[in-house]
């Protein structure tokens, strides 16, 4: 039986050996997909720092401040669910000079703003409540699932119209796609803002303008690998 068994096996093991690999015609070919959109809302990060010797100090008028931001946050009229405390600490510094520990205490705040037309009006009032950091600022769109989606489908299409490019001089047909890698980072554009210093040199009662939003580029980016036919 094992004989037989071993006969078998060294058959299949010579029948495998004897059959072509078949190779598959295909072409590899990338696209790019891409939508303009005009940003109808910003997801803003702020922080209130404050340092000092004593921490129990420190941490209390960190917590002073942050309570004036949020009341103001409020007045604005943002729901609930549009604004939340994103990182608290309270952390020791030593001071070698001086031989003894300074504290510094942080809250940030996450705020997501959909109407842009209160960016200045929040932006100054935040300042004036507390807030002496800027984080981070991303404008988007409130739609981006739809936009993200368009994107793809744009991806999709230039690849396929790269693929018939190339095999058209060469009589063959672009068949079903075998493989799709999407390659898409997101990456959305952010301002700059001066340090706080000069910041608080600005008067912050005076009227102004000083947010230009633009343009922002949601892209998809597509890897794909066709059968030729």
């Amino acid at each position: 039986m094992k004989k037989a068994l071993l006969i078998l096996s060294v058959l299949f093991i010579t029948m495998s050996y004897g059959q072509e690999v078949k190779q598959v015609p295909q072409i590899n070919v990338s696209g790019e997909g891409k939508v303009k959109v005009v940003p109808d809302e910003a997801t803003i990060a702020v922080t209130v720092e404050t340092k000092g010797t004593d921490a129990k100090n420190v941490k209390k008028q960190n917590d002073e401040k942050i309570e004036a931001v949020i009341k103001f946050i409020k007045k604005m009229n943002l729901a609930p669910s549009d604004f939340k405390t994103q990182r608290v600490s309270l952390n020791p510094q030593y001071d070698y000079e001086k031989k003894k520990h300074n504290y510094n205490a942080t809250q940030t705040i996450e705020i997501l703003l959909k109407d842009l037309s209160k960016y200045d009006e929040l932006m100054g009032g935040l300042v004036d409540a507390g807030i002496n950091r800027i984080d981070n600022v991303t404008f988007q769109s409130s739609k981006m699932a739809q936009y993200e989606s368009e994107a793809r489908k744009l991806a999709m299409k230039e690849a396929k119209v790269k693929a018939q490019d190339y095999v058209s001089v060469l009589g063959q047909k672009v068949g079903r796609a075998m493989t799709i890698s999407d390659n898409t980072q997101t990456n959305y554009p952010q301002p700059r803002y001066a340090s706080m210093k000069l910041m608080e040199s600005i008067d912050l009662s005076a009227p102004r303008e000083t947010l230009a939003v633009g343009e922002i580029n949601i892209t998809a980016n597509v890897t794909v690998s066709f059968i030729l036919e």
